[in-house]
């Protein structure tokens, strides 16, 4: 049987590390898209306030595959 599947571009944000960020992206994808098979971080940044770290961003590719 074959598959077919579909990838869209989200961002999620955290406050304490990427891979919060990356978990939290994740498990918000999951409540809205069904079948969610895996997700590639495409990009990373922090967002810095006084020479501190105060939030960490990611930009994700989620897979889905599709009814």
């Amino acid at each position: 049987m074959s598959s077919v599947a579909r990838i869209t571009t989200i961002s999620a944000r955290s406050e304490t590390s990427f891979d919060d960020a990356v978990a939290a992206g994740v498990a918000r994808a999951s409540e809205t898209l069904r079948h969610v098979s895996g997700a590639w971080v495409k990009d990373q940044k922090v967002e810095v306030e006084e020479g501190r770290i105060v939030a960490w961003q990611v930009a994700l590719e989620v897979t889905f595959v599709l009814d």
